[in-house]
């Protein structure tokens, strides 16, 4: 990594109220895959324990794809809004595994879900949902949307090589989706920043199957369809990146580490979250942890985490809940977001 993804870390915080979250869903496929499932291609069940607090995660079936995830999740989110499927204008999907390279995948969910509306994906690999999310709000606030549905879901089984045994272990398939309407001025994001920094483009990619590098039997041979990333600089980079991130966004709030009911964040790695944990001094209760169920679940993990929190009563209006996903790009977005 260059000292320039070291430290570009500066974004502009901005202010995104008046906007509401009305219905959150979430799923995960059934297949439960525990690490010792995975010994048989070489991956040490306690290695992968140790270095990401990861026990097992879901993988979706071979007929299964990254829009039917986010269909089964859109489809609990609407019932648990009691909303009307007609009324729903708006879908924005935050996904790096499309079912296709074109058209976009939320075509697919809004067709499959029997809407009538515009659908877009939003492509900002871990950072999806966050990046899905801003944008749907943005729609709302400004009234060109009156329910909005902003999606985050990945398949990712079908993206990260079995033959890559420290890679591999860390990845799972998952969906999530939350429906916004107009809400109160206090409501929605009090303060938040959108950044990213194409420096480190290289660390966490997928090489071929775009117009960089289309894909051929040589590429296949040389399993160029598959992520590659660099693990140590990015926990790195991801660690200062919320650690600066999450103080910047407070500080423009006006809150202490200490005035967040709840923090959370993207479920890449336990010891990431446990670090950034330690160095704000944030107590294990306000930060919740599905990772060790399900892996990386790359743009569904945040609305996956949050729809656990708030069928265990653990968020009421007047919340405060800071947001962040970060991953390739290298693309985050951290907000206060008050519920």
């Amino acid at each position: 990594m260059t000292d320039h993804c070291e430290q570009n870390l500066r974004a502009p915080i901005r202010q995104l109220t008046g906007v509401r979250i009305v219905g959150v869903g979430s799923y995960v496929p059934d297949r439960v895959v525990k690490n010792e499932d995975l010994a048989a291609l070489g991956c040490d069940p306690q290695w992968i324990l140790r270095r990401s607090g990861i026990r097992e995660r879901r993988h979706a079936p071979p007929e299964m794809a990254t829009s039917d995830l986010a269909v089964k999740a859109a489809e609990r989110c609407i019932a648990a809004a009691g909303a009307a499927r007609g009324d729903v204008d708006l879908v924005v999907l935050g996904t790096f595994t499309p079912d296709l390279p074109m058209p976009s995948t939320a075509c697919a969910v809004q067709h499959k879900l029997g809407l009538c509306c515009p659908a877009m994906d939003v492509q900002a690999a871990c950072a999806g949902f966050f990046y899905a999310l801003a944008t749907a709000m943005q729609f709302v606030a400004t009234g060109c949307s009156k329910l909005a549905l902003a999606i985050g879901a990945d398949c990712n089984s079908r993206v990260v090589d079995p033959q890559d045994v420290k890679t591999y272990p860390l990845f799972g398939d998952g969906a999530g989706a939350v429906l916004l309407s107009r809400g109160s001025a206090t409501q929605g994001f009090v303060a938040y920043a959108l950044g990213a920094d194409g420096s480190g483009f290289d660390l966490l990619n997928c090489p071929m199957g775009g117009s960089r590098m289309p894909a051929n039997a040589e590429r296949l041979a040389g399993r160029m369809q598959y992520l590659k990333m660099e693990g140590r600089p990015v926990f790195k980079w991801a660690v200062r990146m919320l650690v600066h991130s999450i103080c910047e966004v407070l500080m423009a709030a006006k809150l202490t580490p200490g005035d967040v009911d709840l923090y959370l964040l993207h479920q890449a790695n336990a010891r990431i979250l446990d670090a950034v944990a330690a160095e704000l001094n944030i107590p294990p209760a306000k930060m919740p942890m599905n990772v060790d169920r399900y892996g990386n679940t790359s743009s569904g993990s945040i609305p996956l985490v949050l729809d656990e929190c708030l069928s265990l009563g653990q968020v009421r209006s007047g919340s405060n809940l800071v947001l962040s996903g970060f991953g390739g790009g290298l693309a985050w977005g951290t907000g206060l977001f008050r519920w």
